[in-house]
């Protein structure tokens, strides 16, 4: 079964999490009824900075390495930050509800970045699946679907941007291929032997060379 959520603003950043699963925290968290997660994803050509606190050591995304860890935080307070690229800095102000899964990508607008915000309410997970996700933030790619590699059959289609769609798939072994108005886009993307009980996600975004597809494994920070 295939869900889809839809994103609740719009704001820019690009993907990939090689952060230690030790990584200190960035925000306070709350209770575990409110407790909630978010992540950055940087999609701009340039290193990323974000800065959750005042005084707070920032969080590097690099463009090797643009997916930062899932961070906890406090569903029953705003969550504030700034990114910074370069000269640019862009305030981030989000609601979170208790449960709720936020990924934050920073994007290149053209004279700076923007941000583009997608929100997530898992539901229940069978730890026999893997569970993968396709999340969509580029404008440029109509009827955005994603299929194993060398095959017709859709494992998502028609993902509306700013939105995602997840489902569960057997472990095994896989690369995917996206298509854009019915037309395969760039290279086939690796996602290597996907494990029972683990959450992965593939994420399109914009670039200067055209649509592009990122991977991370949705890994808490503890």
């Amino acid at each position: 079964m295939i869900k889809q959520f839809s994103a609740l603003m719009v704001v820019p950043v690009m993907a990939f999490s090689a952060l230690a699963s030790a990584a200190p925290a960035l925000y306070s968290t709350g209770p575990d009824a409110d407790s909630a997660f978010i992540r950055f994803v940087n999609a701009s050509p340039a290193p990323l900075e974000v800065v959750a606190q005042p005084g707070q050591k920032p969080l590097r995304l690099e463009t090797t390495q643009p997916v930062s860890l899932l961070y906890p935080v406090d569903s029953a307070k705003p969550i504030k930050g700034t990114l910074i690229s370069g000269n640019q800095k862009l305030p981030v102000e989000l609601s979170i509800k208790p449960s709720e899964f936020v990924t934050v990508f920073a994007l290149t607008d053209g004279t700076g970045i923007e941000q583009a915000v997608v929100r997530e309410q898992p539901d229940d997970f069978n730890g026999l699946k893997a569970s993968l996700a396709f999340f969509n933030v580029d404008k440029s790619c109509a009827d955005a679907r994603l299929r194993p590699a060398g095959r017709d059959a859709d494992l998502f289609k028609a993902v509306a941007v700013g939105s995602l769609q997840r489902r569960s798939i057997n472990p095994v072994k896989l690369s995917v291929q996206l298509l854009c108005a019915n037309a395969n886009v760039g290279p086939a993307l690796d996602l290597g032997e996907l494990k029972a009980g683990e959450r992965y996600s593939v994420m399109l975004v914009p670039s200067a060379k055209g649509p592009q597809l990122i991977k991370a494994t949705d890994t808490p920070s503890h």
